[in-house]
C-alpha cells in the first residue's frame, strides 16, 4: 500500500507540474540587437512616479464638494499634459506590474514562486538601458532593477522592510520618506561635483516608487479617509519634486514626467484578480515630447467615467486599451467583454519612456508606442514606431531560430503568416515611406508588423503545447483506468468468478511496450528536449503496461457488465456523472454546492432512515440546509464583523460546557484528565475571542499589534496541532477536541461570518457518521461496538474489511464534495482576491507574502482537516479499509482534474485564462494534499499522548 501511494504520488506530482512545462513557461527569449530610434530625444531626462495601489477613478474623480483630491495632478491634466487611463493585467500584484511598466513584458508566473521579489529569469529593463537611474521605495521592487541591470549605473535607495505595516501609524510616512530623500539627493548634488556631473548626463532616469497608498487601502480599503488623504499627501510631494527639478536643472525643459500607478484595488483592499477596479490605474504624462493638452467637444468611449470626472472636454488618451476585451465600462465597474486580438496594455508605457529620453527599447519588451503622447515631429514618431517593430520583430527572430534548431526539419512548421521574405518586404516598405515622407503609413505598417510579430512569438511559445498535452491526457486516462481496475481486482465481487491469481505477464507485451519507451526516447532525443519532456512522454508507457497486464480482469469487467441490466447501468452512470458535472461546476458558481447540500438534506426522505432514525435524519436536514447558506453569501467585499466571531466563539464556549457536563456526570478514572484537556482548550478559546476583540481595537487605534497578542496567537497555533493528541482516543471525544484546538486557531484568522463555518460544518459532520452507521444497520452489516465506545485506536481485523459496494461510491462522492464545500464554503480560492489581509492581524502586519500566505492556506486547510478526520470516522463505523474508500475519491479526483485539463485556455481575457489555469492546479493540489491530509487525520485521531505517567493501553 505505501508503494502504491508513492507512485500515485509521484505521477500526480508530474500532472500537477506538466501545466507549468504546458501553459506557464517563461516567455523570455535572448540574443537580441539593442534598437533605439536614430533621431535625437526630446527629454534628456525622465522622472518616474509610481503610486502603488492607485485606482483611477480616486484619483480622478471630485469629492464631494466638488474639489479634486489631487489638485497639482488635475492642473497638469488640464494645462500641461496627456492623461488616459492604462489598463494592466493579470495578476494585478506589485511586481508584475512594474515589470511591465519599467522592462515591457508581462511578468513569468514562475515569479510568484519567489513571492513576486526575485528575478526567476534576468530580463532587460529600461533603468538596464539608461546612462544612469536612481530609485527611491519599497526594498519589495527596487532590487529587481538593480540586480537585472548590467553594470553599477542603477542606484536603490530603501527604507526597512518593517515599515510596511498595515496595523501601526498612517502610511504616508512611506511616501514622506521617499519625497524626504529625493530632496536631500539633489542637495547633496550641488555639494557633491561626481554627483553633479552625473545627474547632468543625458538618458537618465529617477523613479518614485510610492507604497503608502497601497499599504492604506489594504488596512483601511480605499473608500477610507486614510486611502483618500494619503493621495492628497501624494500629489503635494509629486508637486514639490516638480519643482525642485525645475530649480535644480534651471527649468530647461528637458525633462519628462509620468506619473502612474502598478495596480488598482478592490472596494474590500484587495488586488491581484481582474476587476476593473483593479486593473484600472491612472496615467499623467507632461513635459519634454509629450504633448499638451488637447480639448475637443466628444469623445469615442463607451463609459461614463469623462462626465463623472468632469474631464469629458481634456481629451483622454488610454495607452492601448486591452485589444483582448472592449470593455464597456458602467459606473459601478461592471465589464463586457467583446474578444479581439493581442493583448498589450501597461507594457506599452516602456517604449514610450524609452523614446522619450532616446535609450535603446527593452530587449524583453513587447509594448507597443503610444504614438498619441508624442509631441514630436511626424518624422519622429515614424522613426520611433519602426524601432519598436524592428525590436519586436528580433525577439520573433530569435524565437522561431530556437524552435527550429531543436525540430526535426520535416517536423518543423514555420509561422505562416510571416516569412522572411515577408519581414523583408513590410522592412523595405516602410524605410521607403521614412524616406518619401509617408510618416502615417509607416505607423500604420509597422504596427501591422508589430501584430504580426507578437502572434508569431505566442505561436512559437505554444508550439509544444499539444504535443505535451496529449501526452499527458494518454497518462491521465491510463492511471485512471489502472486505479478504477485495482478497485475492481481487489475491493469488490465483480471478479468473484476469476481467478485473482497474478499471471507472468506476457513477453510480447513487456518487449513491445519496451520498443515504444526506446522510439519515443529516441526521438526526443534527437530534438534535443528537456529533461521535463522525458518524464511526460515516458511515463504513460509503464502507466498502459500495467493496465494492459490486468487483461483479464478488463475481460471480467465486461462480461459483468454486460449481464447488468441496461437501464440500471444507464441510471448509475448519469448519476454518476450528473455528481462529477455539479463537482466542477462548483469551481465556477458556488451556488452549485448550495445546491448539493439541499439535495443532501432530502436524502434521508429517499431511504428508510427517516422512520428508523427521526433524530438523527433531522439533525443531517437541519445542518445541510444551514451550511447550505454559506456557499449564498457574498465571498469579499464584506465589512470586518468582529460581533459574529465573538458569537461563534461564543457557540464553542456553550458546546463545551456541555460536553464538559456530560463528562463530570460519567464515573471514570479518566475523567480528570479529560477534563483538564477540555478545560485548556475552553480556555484558548476564551484567550482567542480576547486576542481577536483586543487586536481589532488596537489597529482601529492605530496602535500596531500587541506584542501580547502577537504571542497568544502564535502559540495557540502550535499548540492546535497537539492538544487533541492528549484527549481520549473514544471516536466523539476526540472528534471534538480536534475542533475546540482548530477552532481557536480559525477564530484568530476570522473576520466575519466564516468563523461560524467549521462549526457547522463540524456538526454536520458528525450527523454523518451517525447517518452511515445507521445505513449499515439497514443493510444487515453488524457493528462490533457503539458509536459511543468505538475508538480510533480500535484495530480492526483486516478480516472485518468487506468489499466495496455501490453505496460506497456515494460515500466517496460526500468526502469529494464536502471537501469542496470546505474549499469554496466561505470564498473561492481560485481568485487571488479572495482573501483579506486583515484575517492574518493577529499573527502579523508587517507586510511578508510567504508568512501571510500560509497562514491564510492554513485557514482554507482547517474545515479540509475536519473533514477528513469525520471521514476517517466513517471508514472504521463502516469497516471499510482506508484504501478502498482513497481509491474511489482519487478516481473521481481525477476525472474531475482530467475536465479542467481539457477546460485550461490560452485565449480570451487574462482573468479566464487564469482562473481555468487555477482550476486544474487546485484540483491537482487537491488530490496531492489528500495523501498527507489523510496521514495528518490519522495522527489527529489515533495518537495519544499522556499529561503525565505510563500510558495505558486501550481495551479492544
Amino acid at each position: 500500500m505505501l508503494l502504491f501511494f508513492t507512485l500515485g504520488l509521484l505521477v500526480h506530482v508530474v500532472f500537477f507540474a506538466s501545466i507549468f512545462d504546458i501553459y506557464l513557461t517563461s516567455p523570455l527569449v535572448h540574443g537580441m540587437t539593442p534598437q533605439f530610434t536614430p533621431l535625437p530625444p526630446p527629454a534628456k531626462r525622465l522622472v518616474l512616479f509610481v503610486a502603488d495601489g492607485l485606482r483611477a477613478d480616486t484619483l480622478y474623480e471630485l469629492d464631494a464638494n466638488g474639489n479634486s483630491r489631487a489638485p497639482f495632478v488635475r492642473n497638469i491634466i488640464m494645462h500641461e499634459g496627456s492623461w488616459g487611463i492604462s489598463h494592466t493585467r493579470v495578476p494585478t500584484e506589485s511586481r508584475p506590474g512594474h515589470v511591465a511598466l519599467i522592462a515591457g513584458f508581462y511578468e513569468d508566473v514562475s515569479a510568484v514562486a519567489k513571492g513576486w521579489k526575485e528575478n526567476p529569469v534576468e530580463f532587460d529593463s529600461l533603468f538596464n538601458e539608461s546612462k544612469y537611474t536612481w530609485s527611491w521605495g519599497s526594498p519589495d521592487i527596487l532590487p529587481m532593477f538593480a540586480k537585472g541591470a548590467s553594470g553599477d549605473h542603477v542606484y536603490t535607495y530603501s527604507y526597512n522592510a518593517k515599515r510596511e505595516d498595515f496595523g501601526t501609524h498612517d502610511a504616508t510616512k512611506l511616501d514622506t520618506w521617499v519625497f524626504d530623500n529625493v530632496k536631500d539627493f539633489f542637495h547633496a548634488a550641488r555639494k557633491n561635483q561626481s554627483l553633479f556631473s552625473k545627474v547632468n548626463e543625458e538618458k537618465i532616469v529617477f523613479f518614485l516608487h510610492l507604497l503608502g497608498i497601497d499599504t492604506n487601502g489594504h488596512a483601511h480599503r480605499p473608500s477610507s479617509r486614510e486611502y483618500k488623504d494619503n493621495i492628497k499627501k501624494v500629489d503635494d510631494g509629486v508637486k514639490e519634486i516638480v519643482s525642485v527639478f525645475k530649480q535644480f536643472y534651471g527649468n530647461d525643459g528637458k525633462t519628462a514626467f509620468i506619473f502612474t500607478s502598478d495596480h488598482g484595488m478592490t472596494d474590500w483592499g484587495s488586488h491581484g484578480a481582474g476587476h476593473p477596479s483593479e486593473t484600472l490605474t491612472p496615467l499623467v504624462t507632461w513635459g519634454a515630447g509629450i504633448k499638451y493638452p488637447e480639448i475637443v467637444s466628444a469623445q469615442q468611449f463607451d463609459d461614463n467615467f469623462l462626465k463623472e470626472w468632469r474631464l469629458e472636454n481634456w481629451k483622454r488618451r488610454d495607452v492601448n486599451q486591452d485589444p483582448a476585451f472592449q470593455v464597456t465600462y458602467k459606473l459601478t465597474f461592471s465589464i463586457v467583454y467583446k474578444p479581439r486580438s493581442a493583448p498589450h496594455l501597461q507594457a506599452d508605457i516602456a517604449p514610450l519612456m524609452a523614446s522619450l529620453i532616446g535609450v535603446p527599447f527593452p530587449l524583453n519588451s513587447v509594448g507597443r508606442l503610444p504614438v498619441d503622447y508624442l509631441n514630436g515631429t511626424d518624422h519622429f514618431k515614424a522613426e520611433s514606431v519602426f524601432t519598436n517593430a524592428v525590436q519586436i520583430l528580433e525577439q520573433f527572430k530569435v524565437k522561431m531560430a530556437q524552435k527550429k534548431e531543436v525540430t526535426l526539419p520535416f517536423l518543423f512548421t514555420p509561422f505562416k503568416f510571416l516569412s522572411d521574405s515577408e519581414q523583408l518586404n513590410i522592412l523595405r516598405k516602410a524605410r521607403s515611406y521614412i524616406k518619401q515622407g509617408k510618416f502615417d503609413e509607416v505607423v500604420s505598417l509597422c504596427e501591422e508588423l508589430i501584430d504580426l510579430a507578437l502572434k508569431g512569438l505566442s505561436y512559437y511559445h505554444t508550439y509544444d503545447r499539444f504535443f505535451l498535452g496529449i501526452n499527458v491526457v494518454i497518462g491521465f486516462v491510463g492511471w485512471t483506468s489502472y486505479v478504477s481496475l485495482l478497485i475492481i481486482k481487489s475491493h469488490s465481487n465483480l471478479t468473484r468468478d476469476v481467478t485473482k491469481e497474478v499471471k507472468k505477464p506476457s513477453c510480447l507485451l513487456l518487449c513491445s511496450f519496451g520498443a515504444i519507451g526506446i522510439l519515443v526516447a529516441v526521438f526526443l532525443l534527437i530534438q534535443a528536449c528537456p529533461w521535463t519532456y522525458y518524464v511526460y512522454c515516458l511515463l504513460p508507457v509503464p502507466i498502459w503496461y500495467a493496465v494492459l497486464r490486468q487483461f483479464q480482469v478488463i475481460q471480467d469487467v465486461v462480461a459483468s457488465l454486460l449481464t447488468f441490466p441496461l437501464s440500471r447501468f444507464v441510471g448509475f452512470l448519469l448519476v454518476f456523472t450528473l455528481g462529477i458535472e455539479v463537482l466542477v461546476l462548483s469551481f465556477f458558481y458556488r451556488c452549485m454546492l448550495t445546491a448539493g447540500l439541499i439535495a443532501f438534506a432530502g436524502w434521508p426522505f429517499l431511504t428508510q432512515l427517516w422512520t428508523q432514525a427521526k433524530i438523527t435524519s433531522l439533525s443531517w436536514t437541519f445542518f445541510s440546509l444551514l451550511l447550505a447558506m454559506f456557499p449564498l453569501m457574498p465571498v469579499v467585499g464584506r465589512e470586518p464583523d468582529i460581533s459574529l466571531v465573538m458569537g461563534a466563539g461564543l457557540l464553542v464556549l456553550l458546546l463545551s460546557l456541555f460536553v464538559v457536563t456530560s463528562l463530570i456526570k460519567r464515573k471514570n478514572s479518566l475523567v480528570k484528565e479529560e477534563l483538564l484537556v477540555h478545560l485548556l482548550q475552553m480556555l484558548s478559546t476564551v484567550l482567542s475571542m480576547y486576542v481577536v476583540h483586543s487586536t481589532h481595537s488596537s489597529l482601529f487605534k492605530k496602535q500596531g499589534l500587541p506584542l501580547m497578542n502577537q504571542i497568544v496567537s502564535w502559540a495557540t497555533l502550535a499548540s492546535s496541532l497537539v492538544v487533541p493528541l492528549l484527549s481520549s482516543t473514544i471516536l466523539f471525544q476526540r472528534l471534538f477536541s480536534i475542533l475546540l484546538s482548530l477552532m481557536s486557531t480559525y477564530l484568530l484568522l476570522s473576520t466575519g461570518y466564516e468563523a461560524l463555518f467549521p462549526l457547522v460544518l463540524s456538526c454536520l459532520m458528525f450527523s454523518w457518521i451517525h447517518m452511515e452507521q445507521e445505513l449499515l444497520h439497514q443493510s444487515g452489516v453488524s457493528c462490533k461496538q457503539k458509536l459511543t465506545s468505538t475508538q480510533f485506536s480500535y484495530n480492526t481485523d483486516i478480516a472485518q474489511f468487506r468489499q466495496l459496494c455501490l453505496d460506497d461510491i456515494r460515500r466517496a462522492f460526500f468526502l469529494v464534495f464536502f471537501l469542496l464545500t470546505a474549499f469554496f464554503g466561505t470564498g473561492n480560492i481560485a481568485s487571488i482576491n479572495s482573501f483579506d489581509l486583515a484575517s492574518v492581524y493577529c499573527f502579523l502586519t508587517v507586510f511578508s507574502p510567504f508568512m501571510m500566505g500560509a497562514l491564510m492556506m492554513w485557514k482554507i486547510l482547517i474545515p479540509f482537516v475536519l473533514v477528513m478526520c469525520a471521514f476517517e470516522a466513517v471508514q472504521l463505523t463502516t469497516q471499510l479499509s482506508s484504501k478502498s474508500l482513497f481509491l474511489i475519491v482519487l478516481v473521481i479526483s481525477d476525472i474531475m482534474a482530467l475536465h479542467f485539463f481539457f477546460l485550461v485556455k490560452d485565449y480570451g481575457s487574462w482573468l479566464d485564462i487564469g482562473t481555468s489555469i487555477s482550476h486544474y492546479v487546485i484540483v491537482m493540489s487537491m488530490t496531492i494534499f489528500l495523501v498527507f491530509l489523510n496521514g495528518l487525520a490519522q495522527l489527529l485521531t489515533t495518537k495519544k499522548l499522556k499529561l503525565h505517567g505510563k500510558p495505558k493501553s486501550h481495551l479492544t
